[in-house]
């Protein structure tokens, strides 16, 4: 398989992440147990620099931002996948880092998270890490 598929199959899987992620977030099971708790992240209110909020919306704010990163992650493979080969070669950098960033998300995913963002984070770790391998060498 080339680097530029292996760009394409991972940003189609972030952006799956991206939706899944941000439609997801804040969903609760009420067989966890955590209405009094998301009752009071929701219902108490401090100051923080001028601005009254919650720890719901600092989670909240958190989520969305995950989404948000994901999908400029799923946009940034897409582009990458669109790149001559000579110019991939070049990037060996970005490429990398790319893809230990997806590394470590799959790693904190793995320690905190359960089954679904722990198999999209390895997946899309996988296609990086071999896109960045191959993309060393120009076609």
């Amino acid at each position: 398989m080339k680097a530029p598929t292996l760009y394409r199959i991972a940003a189609v899987l972030l952006l799956l992440f991206a939706v899944g992620h941000t439609l997801g977030f804040r969903q609760s099971d009420p067989r966890w147990g955590v209405e009094a708790l998301l009752g009071s992240m929701r219902s108490i209110h401090f100051d923080v620099q001028g601005f009254s909020r919650t720890y719901w919306d600092l989670f909240v704010a958190a989520g969305f931002c995950v989404g948000v990163f994901y999908l400029f992650a799923a946009i940034l493979a897409w582009q990458l996948g669109g790149l001559p080969a000579e110019t991939l070669a070049l990037m060996r950098g970005p490429a990398w880092a790319f893809a230990l960033c997806f590394a470590a998300i799959t790693v904190l995913s793995w320690r905190y998270l359960f089954i679904l963002p722990i198999v999209f984070s390895f997946l899309i770790t996988v296609c990086l890490i071999a896109a960045a391998w191959l993309s060393a060498k120009p076609i």
